[in-house]
């Protein structure tokens, strides 16, 4: 059930696509960004080998691990200051008021699920890419959002990190403390014709 807050986001979506003034389109926009704008870190993280295991093992092993794989990431998430916008099919979708906080959640998932696969066969050990942007959004009551910084996270996390990487937008890694104990390696990637400056986690510094 939608929240009134997303159908006021609706309606004003609407009434921006109905409005030919383009200075009260502008005014649409202004109230848009104040009523649902917040600058957040972005974590996006999508399961490896979707294509394969289906076709080899069915949708119902794939969806049973989709699942376990839901239920280790909330908490983890939640745990380090977080919260989970949504999961679409067996990709997850959150946000953190940092980026160090976003990228230690992003760890522990990796470390959980890891550690989890001791105890499966290999065709049910899961592994994750992530990805991380931090920006303006649009964020409707917890429930969706969009912006810049959605999509590049997007990018990043289902089309380019491997399993069990951590890819970071520049923005991102700017946002870090300067104590920040691992080291970054550049990437210079172009994604869908957009040009992303990227990141790669590595181990910690020298």
């Amino acid at each position: 059930m939608q929240s009134d807050a997303h159908e006021i986001f609706q309606s004003l979506l609407l009434k921006y696509s109905q409005e030919p003034v383009a200075e009260l389109r502008q005014a649409i926009e202004a109230q848009l960004w104040a009523d649902f704008g917040a600058k957040q870190a972005v974590l996006v993280f999508d399961m490896s080998g979707f294509s394969s295991l289906c076709s080899r093992y069915g949708i119902v092993h794939y969806l049973s691990m989709v699942r376990r794989m839901q239920l280790t990431a909330a908490p983890i998430v939640q745990a380090h200051g977080g919260a989970i916008i949504k999961f679409e099919a067996d990709n997850g979708f959150a946000v953190f008021a940092d980026v160090q906080s976003a990228l230690q959640a992003a760890q522990a998932l990796n470390a959980a699920l890891t550690a989890a696969n001791v105890n499966t066969p290999d065709e049910l050990d899961i592994r994750i890419g992530c990805g991380i942007d931090f920006g303006s959004i649009l964020l409707i009551d917890g429930q969706d959002f969009f912006g810049d910084a959605v999509i590049r996270a997007c990018k990043l996390g289902e089309d380019i990190a491997k399993p069990g990487e951590v890819l970071l937008t520049r923005s991102a890694a700017e946002h870090l403390p300067e104590e920040f104990a691992f080291a970054l390696d550049p990437l210079d990637l172009t994604i869908s014709g957009i040009r992303i400056e990227a990141f790669q986690l590595r181990g910690p510094r020298a």
